[in-house]
């Protein structure tokens, strides 16, 4: 494919931090809106959290029962890949059904993304280095114009424009960078701008460079974050931590994918717990608990497993704070809306500030879970 410009880049260090402004408050980038299904991407809307089936491409069934259990863990958009006639069958069923916009995720046959948009999808996926050149890429263009259909324009390290890897002297962050933004230039000539960037590599390092880039040079196109090929729970948890709550930080990103060799409901569940340790989403509960020392007193690591397996099911937010010595123990649980501070085989129970009581070793789980019940606002009450 022939580019739309030259792009200069200069090589720039893992610490460039495009986007960063106050240390102290995240300042997300003002990006166009884009409507995915009822749903708002970009344009200074809530970080939406999403994942993609790992069913069979024919499997109906399998398909709707998974798209519902996403939804129900709180995913915003489910991806579906459709590499088939038969896949895109199954693909408008299920997109019909769907509580949530589903996305239809087409590589190399441009003839399927025009027929999964006659089928219902809420966007296209694509990759329009192998989707047969720019003439095809147009009639996509046309066929998702005159439907109203956003496309996500996807570029991968594994997948790089030929002409754009050949280049001599780029760094990988500037071939994803480049391959992404002549797309992006590509389709703003042909005046579509219903857009969503990704530029995806399993390095952390190269992905949060890449989009830093993006963030400066294309400022105005709402961005999908993600790790590719993070690889199983654990590792493609850590993976993604890293790349997406750096980016999260940076104020960079508007919609993000946890890609894991697991069960896509930890991806949402993992996707989640990115955006509440960045301070961008709230609910649930919070447990803040010390790592426990030589000055702990009590069976910490217990007591702190207990209560929150105990409040998993409290959907409100709550801060509930588990600390085992004196040292930040009662500044800790003072800051939370509940907490324990424990001494010597017992603890005092603070709620906002205050402590209330004391109580031995054994009922510090339960006075806890009682005190969380009837917090306000977790009941159903209003909150304080």
């Amino acid at each position: 494919m022939k580019h739309s410009q030259t792009h200069s880049f200069a090589c720039s260090p893992i610490g460039y931090n495009v986007g960063m402004t106050n240390p102290n408050r995240i300042a997300r980038e003002k990006t166009r809106s884009v409507k995915i299904g009822d749903l708002i991407v970009g344009g200074g809307a809530p970080v939406v959290v999403q994942s993609m089936l790992n069913t069979k491409p024919d499997d109906l069934l399998g398909a709707r029962e998974q798209v519902e259990a996403l939804a129900e863990a709180g995913c915003r958009i489910a991806r579906i890949a459709v590499p088939s006639k038969i896949a895109l069958e199954c693909f408008a069923l299920t997109a019909r059904r769907s509580p949530i916009p589903i996305v239809a995720d087409i590589h190399f046959d441009y003839k399927l993304a025009i027929a999964a948009v006659e089928a219902g999808a809420a966007a296209i996926r694509i990759n329009p280095g192998n989707i047969g050149g720019f003439d095809k890429v147009d009639q996509v263009i046309e066929a998702c114009r005159a439907a109203e259909v956003p496309i996500r324009i996807g570029v991968n390290a594994g997948s790089l424009d030929p002409e754009v890897a050949a280049e001599a002297g780029l760094s990988a962050a500037e071939q994803l960078a480049a391959s992404a933004i002549q797309y992006v230039e590509y389709f703003e000539a042909h005046d579509f701008e219903q857009i969503v960037v990704s530029a995806k590599a399993h390095d952390v390092a190269t992905t949060v460079t890449t989009y830093r880039l993006l963030a400066e040079r294309i400022p105005e196109v709402p961005l999908h974050l993600g790790v590719t090929e993070a690889g199983g729970l654990r590792q493609g948890t850590i993976k993604s931590a890293c790349a997406i709550g750096a980016l999260l930080l940076d104020g960079i990103g508007d919609t993000i994918r946890v890609s894991l060799t697991a069960d896509p409901l930890r991806e949402v569940e993992v996707g989640y717990d990115i955006l509440r340790a960045c301070g961008l989403y709230r609910a649930g509960v919070e447990i803040v608990s010390c790592p426990t020392c030589g000055r702990t007193q009590v069976d910490l690591e217990r007591i702190a497993t207990e209560v929150e397996r105990r409040l998993a099911s409290i959907k409100r937010p709550l801060s509930v704070a588990v600390m085992g010595c004196v040292v930040n123990g009662p500044g800790e649980a003072a800051g939370a809306n509940i907490g324990a501070a424990c001494g010597r085989g017992s603890a005092q129970i603070f709620v906002d500030g205050e402590v209330r009581y004391s109580v031995p070793e054994e009922k510090i789980a339960d006075a806890l879970l009682a005190e969380a019940e009837q917090y306000p606002g977790v009941d159903g009450s209003p909150a304080a």
